[in-house]
């Protein structure tokens, strides 16, 4: 059983409640969206696979880099089903490991993934989601799948990528009335959305548990370096 992997390398999260954490990235190929404003276009076809690895491989290298974090994300993560699910079930085994977040795009049920969790104790400890829900100016709003919420414990989190006052107005909407549990986290998209602006409505409309996300690797780094 192999998985069409990208990449899998070791830096700080840059992104959520564990930004600034050492964490072990494993980026797995292919996706079911295509983002207008996306930034690793590179893991999705016309592009091709970096390699192919089994899980055993996969399990190894994170054993390797030996962080507690360890972040899975694509591309789209959970779409290849059953090799979703043992992973992230080989990740949850591994003792070191105390914290897994999954970015999910909001397109691919998470049904079969919170039943994971609720009868795998290791899964039910270390896993959580980040799910991105996609917002008009990403052009896949359509595909959203709404049930998703009813499947987000409070450990999770929900992404709302912001590119102008309407992507905001949607974002409030859906976190208002579908998101009942987990943290919030709004998102300027770079170079698109300044910060401050979104730092500004947040605070004009008192979202007094909303979080402002920041990807601060790209203020570490050059914004297109790939492996940080």
């Amino acid at each position: 059983m192999k998985l069409p992997m990208v990449e899998i390398f070791e830096t700080v999260e840059g992104e959520g409640l564990r930004a600034g954490f050492p964490t072990t990235f494993v980026r797995v190929f292919n996706c079911n969206l295509r983002c207008t404003w996306c930034d690793t276009t590179y893991s999705y076809a016309p592009s091709k696979p970096e390699f192919f690895s089994t899980l055993e491989e996969i399990i190894q290298k994170v054993t390797e880099f030996g962080n507690v974090n360890v972040c899975l994300t694509g591309g789209e993560p959970l779409m290849h089903g059953e090799k979703s699910l043992q992973l992230i079930e080989q990740l949850a085994s591994l003792s070191f490991i105390e914290d897994i977040h999954i970015e999910t795009n909001g397109a691919i049920s998470l049904e079969p993934f919170a039943e994971l969790r609720e009868k795998d104790t290791n899964v039910k400890k270390k896993m959580r989601f980040i799910m991105d829900y996609k917002l008009p100016a990403s052009g896949e709003i359509e595909k959203m799948i709404g049930e998703n919420f009813t499947y987000l414990d409070q450990q999770d989190e929900v992404k709302f990528v912001i590119q102008d006052r309407n992507d905001y107005e949607v974002a409030v909407k859906v976190y208002k009335n579908l998101q009942q549990k987990g943290t919030g986290l709004f998102s300027p998209v770079w170079g698109k959305m300044a910060p401050d602006t979104l730092v500004n409505w947040i605070l004009a409309d008192k979202l007094k548990k909303v979080k402002l996300n920041l990807q601060t690797h790209k203020f570490i780094w050059d914004p297109d370096l790939r492996g940080v």
